[in-house]
């Protein structure tokens, strides 16, 4: 447990530092208004991922319970849509667009709450955690549940250290962004290395 819980950590790290809508818009309202409504953006992503991560939990104990071979499909299925992402990716842009004026008036508290909704109302956050969380639970070691509960916190941890870091930085990062040709080129094919990576050691695994 503790190896697939080290190796979870360096997945969820990776994922995190990936450019996505989450940490552009913690860096966006960073930039924008000052680094306490960044961390407000992400401690209300964080806030909703609880819930997603409770979705999965009781539905992988529920269902998956003493029928492995839906584990099995499960962890296809995850690698697939791993690989969809990654495809996904590859056809977008690689700039990295920042509109500094989407929550410019609003409060600290406010923006939290922005955070909150904008995480509990994406559907593809739970398949996303559907997805990526079976895949590091150790057959047999502790129940089912109480392992997604841990992995979720984990991926929930390292997140929001890295979110929080990206709100305190984000002035200079930005600049650098902004001035920079090759940055969002590079992040881009992280990000897809990082998720065929991971859909590759399902398969392997």
């Amino acid at each position: 447990m503790l190896e697939s819980c080290l190796a979870f950590s360096l997945a969820a790290l990776l994922l995190a530092l990936s450019p996505g809508p989450d940490n552009i818009f913690v860096l966006t309202q960073a930039v924008a208004r000052g680094a306490r409504y960044g961390v407000a953006v992400a401690s209300g992503l964080i806030t909703g991922c609880i819930v997603h991560t409770s979705i999965v939990a009781l539905g992988f104990a529920v269902i998956l319970r003493d029928n492995d071979w839906l584990l099995f499909l499960i962890k296809i299925a995850g690698a697939v849509y791993l690989l969809f992402l990654a495809y996904k990716i590859y056809r977008s842009d690689a700039a990295i667009q920042f509109i500094e004026d989407t929550a410019n008036r609003q409060s600290w508290w406010k923006l939290y709450r922005v955070g909150i909704t904008m995480n509990l109302l994406n559907p593809k956050v739970t398949l996303f955690f559907l997805a990526l969380l079976p895949q590091f639970v150790v057959p047999h070691a502790m129940a089912e549940w109480i392992q997604i509960y841990i992995l979720g916190g984990i991926f929930m941890l390292v997140s929001l250290i890295t979110f929080y870091l990206i709100a305190f930085l984000g002035g200079n990062v930005a600049r650098f962004i902004r001035s920079s040709q090759w940055f969002g080129p590079v992040m881009k094919w992280i990000q897809i290395v990082v998720f065929i990576g991971i859909a590759v050691a399902i398969f392997v695994l």
